[in-house]
């Protein structure tokens, strides 16, 4: 199934994107692309899309992504409502703490009651 997404590009924190279409099982780092059909870059907000050739691939079939769907809707390619991109929260490798054991309930000690001393008869 082909797909249309983002394939990052340029240096560490400075992100630019090129829009290509691939196969879904490519990986999004490295793959190999059936054509590039435009460039983002989110720093300027420069937008080159290829129009004709995006909707060409996805009336082939081609899907986009989360984010390049709602890039096209801003560029007027698709009409539609916008998807709400949901991000997934790296886990941290953290050592489960000791477990806390129960407290145990406090004994009052109470101050010994004065001791009558035997009385001496």
């Amino acid at each position: 199934m082909l797909v249309i997404r983002l394939f990052r590009t340029g240096k560490k924190k400075q992100p630019s994107y090129k829009v290509v279409v691939t196969d879904r099982n490519n990986p999004p780092q490295g793959g190999k692309f059936v054509e590039q059909v435009g460039f983002y870059n989110p720093l300027t907000e420069e937008k080159i899309l290829q129009k004709e050739r995006i909707q060409y691939w996805m009336s082939v079939g081609a899907q986009p992504s989360d984010t390049v769907y709602n890039i096209l809707i801003n560029e007027d390619i698709v009409k539609g409502e916008k998807k709400k991109i949901v991000f997934k929260k790296k886990k941290k490798a953290v050592a489960e703490p000791a477990p806390v054991a129960a407290p145990t309930p406090k004994v009052e000690e109470t101050a010994p009651a004065a001791e009558e001393a035997p009385k001496a008869e």
